[in-house]
């Protein structure tokens, strides 16, 4: 299911990339193309040096001195044209402007690149120098190591072996985390708001579908107005098909724009406010501004039910991140859960009257407290600085608790916000109409004036704010680390001069292109 694929990431291979040490050209070369693996160059890494420094040292030094690629520095040995018995590599012509790094299929002559300008390929040349270099070297072969999408190990490996080197599969080393690569349909749609938080770690769930759900929910309760939400939900389809032209680059955040349009939508009939309360639409539920204590108590429901929602995808994380330790005592774990529930039980006790519930309240409340004591207690490395430390941690840990949960209010809080604005426009406009000639015109001018003014402003306000909830009640529980994003190292190749990638290395290319582009949204877990 898409909606699956996005919720977790793809599954990555550790591989050493093996060859000769007279193809390591050969190799990277096949590898740059099929840009699906990601090689871990310690302190030679390319991506160190840009495009511009590359050419630059290149053109001032040449490779190794010698003013040849492939000798010395890019581990062949081999002359210009000498590899696989091709003649002599020719310079093409120039490259257009600004264009990313590239290589020639065989190794070129970069005194002509030079001569022809070619910074892309001298910056690309330089490139496959720098992994060259780094590789491990024993005996007659050259290794380096890497990450690479499962799915992809088969095509890059019948790639290489045809030019006699390998892809094998390795161990992952302790401790060591794997980068993200997010797919799925619905990546590109709704990673924006978890990738502006960080980049999910590699064993996290990616929360993206969840998050878009509870952003437009907490939008919409702020901002309901059926008036406001049908310009939002008009807004969405312009931007879903580019109008206007200059709009075109916002066009990844028409999924969010039409989801807080439906929300608003929704709790505008409950409101029964449409551009105010002009009594186009009935009340369905309540008047914001006659029943404000039914109003905020409906918006600390909603934070408890988030917040629950986030302490169980956490849980979850934590377990995948550690096992059963983690997820046992951590505060985003079983320990935060089993407080939160425990307040909630205490908290319904009370209201109803029901001694049972309060005592098991408290219980399951010193319970957690108890195992999170544990696990700050380990975390500090025990003794006495440690208790001291594991003290503060879980008083801080009650107070950010219930800080968190009342943070909810803001809900109910802007949701009066926008309803006064609405009433104050309306007022003014019934005000002036009453008085025919000039106040109708007057009044007209005010009420849209008035309405863009306050649609503008709460739809600002109501946006900040369902981020800031989204992201500092939300997403502290669900994620505790950030991961890092899967940047598999790309080259274009250049055919027609030297030697010619071979087919299926086009093949793993055009593959990874596609789940590049699904992925492209990582930033950040």
């Amino acid at each position: 299911m898409p909606w699956l694929e996005t919720a977790f990431p793809a599954r990555m291979t550790r591989i050493a990339l093996v060859a000769p040490a007279d193809r390591v050209r050969a190799m990277l070369v096949t590898v740059g193309a099929a840009g699906v693996v990601e090689i871990d160059a310690g302190p030679a890494d390319p991506a160190q040096t840009g495009p511009g420094e590359a050419g630059a040292a290149q053109a001032g030094t040449g490779s190794a001195g010698t003013g040849q690629a492939g000798t010395g520095q890019a581990g062949t040995g081999a002359q210009p044209g000498a590899e696989a018995g091709r003649g002599p590599a020719t310079a093409p012509g120039p490259a257009p402007a600004g264009s990313e790094p590239a290589v020639t299929a065989g190794p070129p002559d970069l005194a002509a690149l030079r001569q022809a300008g070619r910074l892309d390929l001298i910056a690309g040349e330089d490139q496959v120098s720098r992994y060259a270099a780094a590789a491990v070297r024993a005996d007659s072969a050259a290794a380096l190591a890497g990450w690479i999408p499962a799915d992809r190990l088969p095509a890059l490996t019948r790639a290489l072996a045809g030019i006699g080197c390998a892809a094998a599969p390795l161990p992952r080393p302790p401790g060591a985390q794997a980068p993200t690569l997010v797919t799925g349909s619905g990546q590109r749609a709704l990673s924006p708001l978890v990738a502006t938080y960080g980049t999910v770690p590699y064993a996290d769930i990616n929360p993206a579908w969840l998050a878009w759900a509870s952003y437009v929910l907490m939008f919409g309760m702020m901002f309901g107005d059926v008036g406001d939400g049908l310009l939002l939900i008009a807004a969405a389809v312009a931007l879903r098909f580019g109008w206007p032209r200059r709009a075109s680059r916002f066009r990844a955040a028409w999924p969010f724009v039409a989801g807080a349009g439906l929300a608003a939508t929704a709790f505008g009939f409950g409101y029964g406010e449409f551009f105010g309360p002009t009594g186009v639409v009935p009340t369905l539920w309540l008047n914001p501004l006659d029943e404000p204590v039914q109003l905020l108590l409906a918006g600390l429901g909603i934070g408890v039910i988030l917040l629950a929602g986030a302490y169980a995808l956490g849980t979850l994380n934590r377990w995948r991140e550690g096992g059963w330790p983690l997820a046992l005592y951590a505060p985003s774990g079983l320990a935060g859960s089993a407080l939160f529930l425990g307040i909630g039980v205490l908290a319904a006790g009370v209201y109803f009257g029901a001694a049972w519930a309060v005592a098991a309240g408290v219980a399951l409340a010193l319970l957690a407290l108890a195992g999170a004591f544990v696990g700050f207690l380990a975390e500090a490395g025990g003794g006495g600085v440690g208790v001291t430390q594991a003290t503060v941690e879980v008083f801080d840990l009650v107070i950010r608790l219930a800080s968190n949960i009342v943070s909810f209010a803001r809900l109910a809080a802007f949701g009066l916000a926008h309803a006064a604005l609405g009433l104050l426009v309306w007022d003014g406009t019934t005000s002036l109409w009453h008085r025919g000639g000039a106040g109708i015109a007057a009044a007209i001018v005010v009420f849209i004036a008035g309405s863009a003014l306050a649609f503008a402003l709460e739809a600002l306000v109501a946006a900040v704010q369902a981020l800031r909830l989204e992201y500092y009640e939300l997403f502290s529980r669900i994620f505790v680390g950030q991961g890092r994003p899967f940047r598999p190292w790309r080259l274009r190749v250049e055919t027609g001069v030297g030697e010619f990638v071979t087919a299926e290395a086009e093949t793993v290319r055009s593959g990874a292109t596609a789940s590049g582009r699904a992925g492209s949204g990582e930033g950040k877990a």
